[in-house]
């Protein structure tokens, strides 16, 4: 998610008020100046905030391959990507339900690092390509630098909103996302622009985070739990129901009870494992749309 061209006012969709564009705007700012700090600290090899949260990076490499093991991803997975993709970032591993193949063009929402975007090049080789888009251009500069390190020719990152991609219609085979959708202040239009990148038959796979029980004000008006992909997360329900009313088919979302033992670790003082798991999302974009 990053400044990208703004909708066009001309547009005939629902009107929106300028308090809630307003707070919309504060919100992802706050996100992308969290994000932006995390960027430098990897990069400066010093830590932020907590090296076992979502939006937590640790000085130690060795720390941030824990972590990243602990969510999903193998010792082979992370020997594949450049230093410094491994941000310990993250509350799942998107490729492991995306059923990548070779050829396929991928769409990353909040790209990081770039940790996914390789993983996701070597899947589908150099017939395919991968785009990570990230809103965050300290995060951008950084998995450019990484595809250069790693010498990755099949992936690009851009500067973007997930809000509003900046891709073509009918671009991608898979989007992808690794804890990054729920941070967003309008979910109901990045599934909307989910859905126009996608092919016709596109997937979609997404690790995130996801509220069983309504969260306390406290926790949804904490700007530190938003940023750390927790106080804005949506009931699986409503998170259905907007993804259902975007035009998705065989949308699933299956919670990862075994991701409480580390998402503890994000907050232990709001005992967040009492509202928050991490889940499995799924859905594919209708042929005929």
């Amino acid at each position: 998610m990053s400044d990208c061209c703004p909708p066009d006012s001309s547009s005939t969709g629902p009107s929106v008020g300028i308090d809630t564009l307003l707070s919309g705007d504060r919100h992802r700012n706050q996100v992308r100046d969290a994000y932006a700090q995390v960027a430098r600290a990897d990069s400066h090899g010093e830590a932020c905030g907590n090296g076992s949260s979502c939006c937590g990076v640790s000085d130690d490499a060795a720390i941030n391959a824990v972590v990243s093991t602990r969510l999903g991803y193998s010792a082979a997975d992370l020997d594949l990507v450049p230093q410094g993709a491994d941000m310990g970032l993250g509350c799942g591993n998107p490729k492991a339900i995306a059923a990548l193949q070779a050829g396929e063009v991928v769409v990353d929402l909040g790209a990081g690092g770039g940790l996914d975007c390789f993983l996701a090049a070597s899947e589908v080789g150099g017939a395919g390509r991968v785009i990570g888009v990230d809103m965050t251009p300290d995060m951008v500069s950084k998995a450019r630098a990484n595809a250069v390190r790693g010498r990755f020719d099949n992936v690009e990152f851009r500067l973007g909103e997930i809000e509003h991609l900046p891709v073509a219609d009918n671009t991608a085979d898979v989007v992808i996302s690794n804890c990054v959708i729920n941070l967003s202040p309008d979910k109901p239009q990045v599934f909307r622009e989910v859905l126009r990148v996608l092919k016709p038959g596109g997937r979609l796979a997404v690790s995130d985070i996801v509220a069983t029980v309504e969260l306390p004000d406290e926790m949804r008006q904490s700007p530190e739990l938003v940023a750390g992909c927790m106080g804005n997360a949506s009931l699986i329900d409503d998170l259905l129901a907007i993804m259902r009313d975007a035009g998705f088919e065989q949308v699933s979302i299956e919670p990862k009870d075994e991701s409480k033992t580390f998402i503890r670790d994000w907050a232990p003082q709001h005992n967040v494992t009492d509202y928050l798991v991490s889940a499995a999302i799924s859905a594919v974009k209708p042929h005929a749309v």
